[in-house]
């Protein structure tokens, strides 16, 4: 591959690439860190795909695999932290809205952790990485229909999960 080849593919897919890695690792710092990984490895190998296309997959699912990696050893870490230390985690409140904002953010981002993976991958392909269907169905090796059916079904999920934690339970009044 050509330098200018690698810089077209760099400029093209790198905003996807982080895109995904951020919505999975939900940290930017890593999400590029984790993206550039995924170029190196690309250049140092001196791969050679039949088309962008394929290249730009490839890259996808290296950032995907580093990225779900990534999240599993800060959550290890995490478990480590508090039982060593037993210290709960506290987010800092500086306003009505920016704590509105971040919760909001948090019942998301946990609401994605609950779903199961084949589902959250799909789903976030598709509307953080703005992945078509037949894109997705060819990086992950599915038909374009399974992957509707994934979104769609993801979508259905995370959006029940998202009213459980608005909602109150059953028989309980919301007295404002």
């Amino acid at each position: 591959m050509s330098q200018a080849e690698f810089r077209r593919l760099y400029d093209t897919v790198f905003p996807i690439l982080y895109r995904v890695a951020f919505r999975i690792a939900n940290n930017e710092e890593a999400a590029e860190d984790l993206c550039q990984d995924a170029f190196f490895r690309l250049f140092e190998k001196n791969m050679n795909f039949p088309s962008p296309d394929d290249a730009k997959y490839w890259l996808i699912r290296v950032v995907k695999n580093a990225a779900l990696n990534y999240v599993k050893r800060k959550d290890k870490e995490k478990k480590a932290y508090q039982k060593a230390f037993r210290e709960e985690t506290r987010a800092m409140e500086t306003g009505e809205t920016e704590v509105i904002k971040k919760e909001s953010k948090a019942d998301v981002q946990e609401a994605l952790k609950k779903l199961p993976e084949n589902l959250r991958i799909v789903l976030i392909l598709k509307e953080y990485a703005e992945m078509n269907y037949k894109e997705i169905g060819r990086m992950l090796g599915i038909s374009e229909g399974n992957v509707k059916v994934r979104v769609f079904r993801a979508r259905e999920r995370l959006s029940s999960l998202l009213q459980e934690t608005v909602e109150p339970p059953q028989g309980v009044q919301n007295v404002s």
